[in-house]
């Protein structure tokens, strides 16, 4: 039974998906919670793309110890001597460089000869390993290069110290049996890949992310790339969940497996979607709403009788379970650091001081807790540095015969005070366009999604939206019993990230690899 190492580039990848802006904090709590779940590397980010993505490169080598920390670059030496700043003080630290091989790439956007390409590598793997043990180059766009040349590429960055080659499907071109041709030609081609990490990245412009990336262990991958839930550029990749229960279920078929915590599996995925807003799908394979739903009168007379007449997996086994009742308004912070740290996090003092703030106002809106609502309102209410501005408090008039009105008083970072009111087409309308007199930002809502967290009349309410104001495309989140201050939050914080991207410098204009 082989065993295949996972790739996660959620932080990296996954952040490139269009309006996800993850802060710093919120990197480290994915990627804290992705060593929790087994993952053997995590691609933090592109060290070079921006001051901000440097620092939580930084900040993720720093708090991550059992997993392998890896930052993105060109074959630059700027970019890898930047990347070798962030990752110095991992415990396990890798260097990710690639280069395009692909006719199109050469001609249209690198205008290099096959030669030139060639030395390139060759000479960005060799400089690479000045600083790093472990480096992987990946072959931006391999799908559609010419295999001759794949493999007298790969051939020569193993030689110049490559421990792991990344085949990337950067288009989501290939279908399964292409793409798992590709590996066996290279391992017929070139034998010292038995030596290194043969790697595979799909993405999912076809549908085909997962089923290539299978494709690819079939025919000798070593390694597996993706995403949770399968977010990132254009359609996404390939969803590393999906890939580890595959492996998992069908054992029998493809003789391999991860080391993966699969009961850490929901929990991950939660946390990606909340902390990115891309919402999961509830037909979703492993992680959606309905994966282990029936409500075909068969297919449940067939699961009462007998489980697996229709579930080839357990909820149980990915980590899912029933809510209950697990803590209340007689809690003390003592029990309820003990539940934060059963749910996987990760707070020093003054956050979970914060938290259980948060929590003992919420347990006086709310007569049940589930862990659902923990997890909703401690990603919402954990400490996350200053803001710019912060909701203090949002008031509305509204009536079926009269124009909707919102007050907003909102706090900036220097403690003054700034109200404003608005009247609007509707309630949310009214209280946006009061907030955006209070902020003096000028910003177009491409989004809007309400979800509830929990059931009941009590329930949580979780608001998503999506800003964008010129070039720039963030998500806010806010979670409140009210959904109307909760899409004031979500709004608010919104604003904040467009504010917090405006101060960083202007990204690094490069086409990311893979």
């Amino acid at each position: 039974m082989r065993t295949i190492e996972i790739f996660d580039t959620t932080l990296r990848d996954g952040e490139q998906s269009p309006g996800v802006n993850i802060s710093t904090n919120e990197k480290v709590e994915i990627a804290l919670q992705l060593e929790k779940l087994g993952v053997n590397r995590i691609e933090a980010g592109f060290a070079a793309a921006s001051p901000g993505d440097q620092k939580s490169v930084a900040e993720v080598a720093k708090r991550v110890k059992n997993s392998t920390v890896v930052s993105l670059a060109r074959a630059v030496k700027d970019d890898m001597d930047k990347a070798y700043e962030a990752l110095r003080n991992a415990q396990n630290a890798s260097l990710h460089v690639f280069l395009a091989t692909s006719p199109i790439h050469r001609q249209y956007k690198l205008n290099m000869s096959k030669e030139q390409v060639l030395a390139r590598a060759v000479e960005a793997v060799t400089y690479a390993k000045k600083y790093f043990t472990e480096v992987q180059f990946s072959a931006e766009d391999a799908a559609r290069t010419e295999i001759d040349f794949l493999a007298e590429v790969v051939e020569a960055v193993i030689k110049a110290g490559a421990t792991t080659v990344n085949i990337p499907d950067t288009v989501g071109y290939m279908t399964p049996d292409q793409y798992g041709n590709i590996f066996r030609e290279l391992k017929k081609r070139v034998p010292a890949t038995e030596g290194i990490r043969l790697s595979c990245h799909c993405h999912d412009d076809l549908g085909m992310a997962v089923a290539n990336s299978l494709a690819a262990v079939e025919a000798g991958a070593t390694q597996v790339e993706g995403t949770i839930n399968g977010i990132g550029e254009r359609a996404g990749n390939a969803a590393l969940e999906e890939v580890a229960l595959a492996l998992e279920t069908r054992k029998d078929y493809y003789q391999a497996t991860t080391k993966l915590h699969l009961k850490e599996i929901a929990r991950t995925s939660q946390l990606v979607s909340r902390l990115t807003g891309m919402i999961v799908p509830g037909n979703k394979a492993v992680v959606g709403a309905n994966a282990f739903a029936h409500e075909s009168g068969i297919h449940q007379d067939g699961v009462l009788k007998e489980v697996t007449t229709y579930e080839i997996i357990r909820p149980e086994s990915v980590g899912f379970k029933s809510n209950k009742l697990v803590l209340g308004k007689h809690s003390g912070r003592h029990a309820f650091k003990e539940k934060l740290v059963e749910l996987g996090y990760h707070l020093d003092q003054e956050e979970v001081n914060a938290a259980f703030a948060a929590f003992k106002a919420l347990c006086d809106k709310k007569k049940e807790i589930t862990d659902d609502d923990i997890l909703a309102l401690i990603d919402t209410k954990m400490v996350r540095g200053a803001e710019a501005f912060q909701l203090e408090s949002v008031q509305l008039a509204y009536g079926n015969i009269s124009v909707p009105t919102a007050s907003v008083r909102l706090k900036r970072a220097d403690d003054s005070v700034v109200e404003e009111a608005a009247i609007g087409n509707g309630s949310v309308d009214a209280i946006y366009k009061a907030i955006d007199r209070a902020t003096g930002e000028e910003v177009t809502l491409i989004d809007y999604k309400i979800l509830s967290v929990t059931h009941g009349q009590d329930a949580l309410g979780e608001v998503f939206v999506r800003l964008q104001q010129g070039e720039l495309t963030v998500t806010g989140r806010g979670v409140s019993t009210d959904v109307l201050e909760a899409s004031a939050i979500a709004y608010v914080r919104a604003v904040n990230k467009i504010l917090e991207r405006r101060g960083e410098s202007v990204p690094v204009a490069a086409n990311y690899a893979n």
